[in-house]
């Protein structure tokens, strides 16, 4: 056939490049797309929020943020499987006729169900009600199909990941340094010893090199700045920076309340949405699980014993206060900060995200009612660094570190997580 001008032959002209069908003409956008239409990121952002809230039930904020990890992998994968990027673990083919709310809200729906069986009444109503607002129909019944298939496969590469261990803990012979459980009850998360990462090879990865020889000027220098300012009745620690350190005391859902406010700032698509939530929460979680490995390696003791047995430490810089008390108390070892790792993981992949440090960030607290604004990424590490030497938590040397371990893993999970990129 041959392709001439006039408008009976533009029929000819069409099928010579295949875009004539049955129904007539198609615009050659529309033949050759190969990006799906734009669809709102409201499933990924609903489903991100139910998860958290799920999940902190109960559970502190480490193992909550591996669980939110493993679930917005499956999100994410889910939303590949729409066509919107590349998945991480989950390759299916491509199903662009499935509906991207029953998609997500199954996957989701799936893992939670299976992985926070305690909150069963919770998510079974709320996924019914979401699923019930999707038209029945051949998208709906894709949907549902996809999330089924992205989840199952999600659960069983997390089978046996070591999260529902049970991990006695032993008790290090007591002396200068060394830790000592500061309740009753179980230390907090110990169970992250023995978790297997979600992206890096081992928890060991990125562990640091310890804390400060007792006997060091800067072991000697980081107790004396929190025996002034952590004290739980500090003569020189401000109101502004109490409030600081409550601020900075909300759990895991604290983050997801950010993120998902910052996805819907920046408009982000469904496929943007669920690459940003999936780099974040897994550089988080790998953080998590790599800096408690650390602390039950290195067995750290807290300032509160520090600066109550400082006589024990052989150290002629440090003084001795046996009625010294903290603002905040923890039962897990010091050494490296656990809110200082996760905060710089996030943060980072933020910035790894976005391509800049200049992302305005607002981030709210239930516990102390207010809401603070940063117009650089790396002030939220500040911040942070701040709170948890004024509570009296942690040394200087531990949230440096804890610093560097964040940072690490967060570029090493940028480095090696496909669908991220």
């Amino acid at each position: 056939m041959s392709c001439s001008t006039g408008r009976r032959k533009l029929a000819a002209l069409a099928a010579c490049i295949g875009l004539l069908t049955a129904g007539g003409l198609l615009s050659a956008g529309s033949a050759v797309a190969t990006k799906p239409e734009p669809v709102s990121a409201a499933p990924v952002l609903d489903w991100s929020r139910w998860a958290a809230q799920a999940i902190v039930v109960g559970r502190p904020p480490a193992s909550s943020e591996v669980l939110i990890g493993i679930v917005h992998v499956a999100i994410a994968d889910t939303v590949a499987g729409l066509g919107h990027g590349r998945p991480f673990l989950v390759d299916v083919r491509d199903d662009r006729l499935a509906s991207a709310r029953a998609a997500v809200a199954t996957a989701a729906y799936d893992v939670l169900r299976a992985r926070v069986p305690g909150q069963q009444t919770f998510l079974d109503a709320t996924y019914g009600e979401y699923l019930a607002a999707v038209r029945d129909g051949d998208a709906k019944t894709r949907g549902v199909r996809l999330g089924q298939k992205v989840a199952a496969a999600v659960l069983a590469w997390r089978a046996n990941d070591g999260m529902a261990n049970q991990v006695p803990y032993v008790q290090p012979p007591a002396g200068p340094g060394v830790w000592e459980p500061t309740a009753v009850t179980p230390p907090v998360d110990i169970v992250l010893t023995q978790v297997k990462p979600l992206v890096l090879r081992s928890s060991t990865q990125f562990r640091p090199a310890g804390p400060d020889p007792l006997t060091s000027r800067r072991y000697a220098r980081d107790v004396a700045e929190v025996a002034a300012v952590g004290r739980v009745d500090s003569a020189v620690r401000t109101e502004k920076q109490t409030e600081t350190v409550r601020f900075w005391t909300d759990n895991a859902a604290q983050w997801t309340r950010a993120l998902t406010a910052l996805a819907e700032t920046r408009q982000l698509s469904i496929g943007a949405a669920a690459r940003m939530l999936l780099r974040v929460h897994v550089s988080a979680a790998d953080s998590l699980i790599t800096c408690w490995a650390a602390k039950f390696h290195f067995t750290s003791w807290r300032p509160v014993h520090a600066i109550q047995r400082g006589d024990t430490d052989g150290n002629p810089r440090t003084g001795t206060d046996p009625t010294w008390s903290p603002l905040l108390a923890a039962n897990h070892p010091e050494y490296p900060s656990g809110h200082s790792c996760f905060t710089n993981a996030v943060t980072t992949a933020l910035q790894s995200y976005f391509h800049t440090d200049r992302v305005r960030l607002v981030i709210s607290s239930t516990v102390t009612g207010t809401t603070r604004s940063y117009d650089r990424l790396s002030d939220v590490g500040a911040d942070v660094r701040e709170a948890r030497i004024l509570s009296g938590l942690h040394f200087r040397h531990a949230m440096l570190d804890g610093e560097v371990l964040g940072r690490g893993v967060s570029h090493w999970v940028a480095d090696h997580l496909r669908a991220a990129r």
